[in-house]
């Protein structure tokens, strides 16, 4: 079974109902979703779900009898009570639903759902992916192990993708590095991402994507648009002989931003931008489309033209908001937050997206898990 928290409206989606939660039956939910399966005395859930609070251990078995209650239509999702210690949450796996639903273990039709995230993932479509996903109990097939992990990180589940004991840190580094990549201050990152393609830590399809793309915008925000216009070389040759037709879209933009960062002429910005446009006529896919208004935004704030450069941003933030993909958005707000920093766009906007961007840390938890986040990296780069 797999649960979609919702940490701002308190709310869990699973087999196609929602319910609401209290502010604290959350964080109990939550805590125990994630570690489910182990076992927690009363002293050890009011220390993590009540720190620096001093409620009577009661508290926790009037919670604990509330959520049984609001779960009660998820059927399997359990909340066991060991007597003389504590509780533990239990969640169905795929034995359970291959027992409620025979088309579980249908190689066939696991193929073609495969197909059907691949789809949606190409097409942009976060809020798709993450709707499938939750109704894989319904519909009765076992997601591909890829997509399993993806969701986490569409909706930008950074604590699951941070702490979860489901998956090696080998098979989470990549989604990890590009949360860390994408806050804060982009200067020091760099030598982690190149210290993690140097020691060839991901997978090679992963290995070659942080190579070929994602680190172009980290070169980019860190102010040497130059080092992503030299690597730009490598990009377009691995994309000719492997014929990586779907990299030449996200490539194409984050280019773009390059020239734009290092100071090209309006004419071959134009060339870019009519390229890129003739493309998405071809392929409308919502996350280039999102991330290309923010960089044209960002042209116009290049040309002082404030008014045109804001709603441009504003558009393009609103469309990846409404793909779904939630780090794509940190993204977008990170390449703004820095390229007007170093090019002195006009102070109202400059606040007005630093205030987006901290927002949008602050919700996705990075505030909090920025220190642990590092450190994990920090960690998996120098045991191996």
């Amino acid at each position: 079974m797999y649960l979609e928290l919702n940490e701002s409206e308190y709310k869990v989606t699973a087999e196609g109902i929602t319910v609401e939660l209290f502010a604290k039956e959350f964080a109990l939910l939550q805590f125990m979703y994630r570690n489910r399966g182990r076992t927690f005395s009363r002293e050890q859930l009011l220390d993590k779900v009540w720190p620096l609070e001093y409620p009577a251990e009661r508290t926790v078995d009037d919670h604990i009898y509330r959520l049984r209650k609001k779960l009660g239509s998820l059927q399997g999702l359990d909340i066991k009570t060991l007597r003389g210690f504590g509780y533990s949450l239990t969640v169905p796996n795929s034995h359970t639903l291959a027992a409620a639903h025979p088309t579980a273990q249908d190689a066939e039709l696991r193929e073609t759902m495969r197909e059907v995230f691949v789809k949606y993932h190409q097409y942009g479509q976060g809020r798709s992916m993450l709707i499938l996903a939750r109704q894989q109990d319904v519909l009765g097939y076992e997601m591909d192990s890829f997509y399993s992990v993806y969701v986490h990180f569409v909706q930008g589940d950074l604590e699951w993708l941070l702490n979860t004991s489901e998956v090696p840190m080998g098979e989470r580094l990549y989604w990890l590095l590009l949360f860390f990549m994408f806050s804060g201050e982009p200067e020091g990152k760099l030598a982690y991402c190149e210290q993690a393609l140097e020691k060839k830590l991901m997978s090679p399809s992963q290995h070659r994507e942080m190579e070929i793309l994602n680190i172009l915008d980290l070169y980019t925000v860190a102010g040497v648009p130059d080092k992503a216009l030299q690597r730009l070389e490598l990009t377009h040759k691995v994309i000719a002989e492997l014929q990586m037709e779907k990299f030449r879209l996200p490539v194409a933009i984050s280019e773009m931003f390059a020239h734009l960062a290092a100071g090209t002429q309006n004419e071959e910005l134009n060339r870019m931008a009519t390229a890129i446009e003739e493309l998405l006529l071809e392929k409308p896919f919502l996350r280039e489309i999102g991330s290309y208004k923010v960089v044209k935004g960002m042209w116009a704030l290049r040309r002082k033209e404030w008014r045109e450069a804001e709603n441009l941003m504003d558009e393009g933030l609103g469309v990846l908001d409404m793909s779904g993909f939630i780090p794509l958005r940190l993204l977008a707000l990170h390449r703004i937050v820095h390229y007007c920093r170093r090019f002195q766009a006009k102070e109202a906007l400059e606040h007005k997206y630093t205030r987006l961007f901290e927002e949008e840390q602050e919700q996705l938890g990075l505030n909090r898990l920025m220190k642990p986040l590092e450190a994990a990296i920090h960690n998996y780069l120098h045991a191996l």
